[in-house]
């Protein structure tokens, strides 16, 4: 992870360069909390919808009904009818 240019704390601007390597391997321990917090996040997001998923599994199997795949709810396209075809030797 590389540090940024500059960091603002308190409405003060520090260039990082010029900050104690203290203060630097602070700097790079929050912008590795942040990315783990945004990791989790995601996680998070899909957990969400997993049990959303259940959820509705669970409510269709209380109510007796299976839960469709989007693809199965959909309407199907109108077709044509065919015409018959001549039998051979016809």
């Amino acid at each position: 992870m590389s540090l940024p240019e500059f960091i603002t704390i308190d409405s003060t601007r520090y260039t990082t360069a010029q900050l104690a390597d203290e203060a630097r391997l602070q700097l790079l321990n929050v912008q590795v909390a942040d990315a783990e917090i945004t990791r989790l996040q995601q996680q998070l997001a899909i957990a969400q919808t997993a049990r959303n998923a259940y959820s509705n599994a669970l409510i269709g199997a209380v109510k007796g009904t299976k839960t469709k795949a989007p693809a199965e709810n959909a309407a199907a396209p109108a077709r044509k009818p065919r015409t018959p075809r001549n039998p051979k030797g016809e």
